[in-house]
């Protein structure tokens, strides 16, 4: 099985309930999408300074293209906002764990996309239309596929705590929200 088909079947269950929690935003009412960015930052920049740390830029060159705290930081500041602190970072120990960070992040990407539909053209939505880029899924999904890891394992527990994070800020966001 490759890591990529390991990832998605062994973090089903986490990618369905962050679909669900993030899509009980309402994202056309400005209150919800300002919380709804505010959950996000609480993870992303944790989650992409652990990724660098970690080392992804040897993983995917062109990683500093696909970066998108600053999208975020920005779209919150043009609502007026501000930045949430974030959560701990997780914890990435070896080139699978990052895979499986990694994964998770890209992965939103493409759920961004479709949730930007819901975001009336007056706000800001760069961060979720980042154009980054120009084949970066073909391109993540081809190198996560010739990864040759170690411990499949050890990505797909990195990908759970990785969903973990966007679940618990979700929710704790949504806790606030009127």
């Amino acid at each position: 099985m490759s890591l990529r088909s390991a990832l998605r079947a062994q973090t089903a269950d986490c990618h369905a309930a962050v679909d669900a929690l993030f899509g009980s935003f309402n994202l056309s009412r400005t209150q919800d999408y300002k919380a709804f960015l505010r959950a996000h930052a609480q993870v992303v920049p944790s989650v992409e300074h652990a990724l660098e740390e970690a080392g992804i830029a040897r993983l995917l060159p062109n990683w500093s293209e696909r970066r998108r705290a600053h999208l975020l930081a920005a779209d919150i500041r043009e609502l007026g906002d501000r930045l949430p602190a974030p959560l701990p970072q997780p914890a990435l120990h070896c080139e699978a764990a990052v895979w499986g960070a990694a994964y998770v992040l890209e992965g939103s990407k493409l759920g961004g996309a479709l949730l930007a539909k819901a975001v009336p053209d007056h706000l800001p939505s760069s961060y979720l239309t980042p154009q980054g880029p120009k084949g970066a899924m073909r391109l993540f999904m081809d190198r996560l596929d010739a990864s040759k890891v170690d411990d499949p394992g050890a990505a797909v527990t990195a990908a759970r705590n990785v969903f973990d994070l966007f679940l618990k800020a979700g929710q704790l966001t949504l806790e606030t929200v009127p």
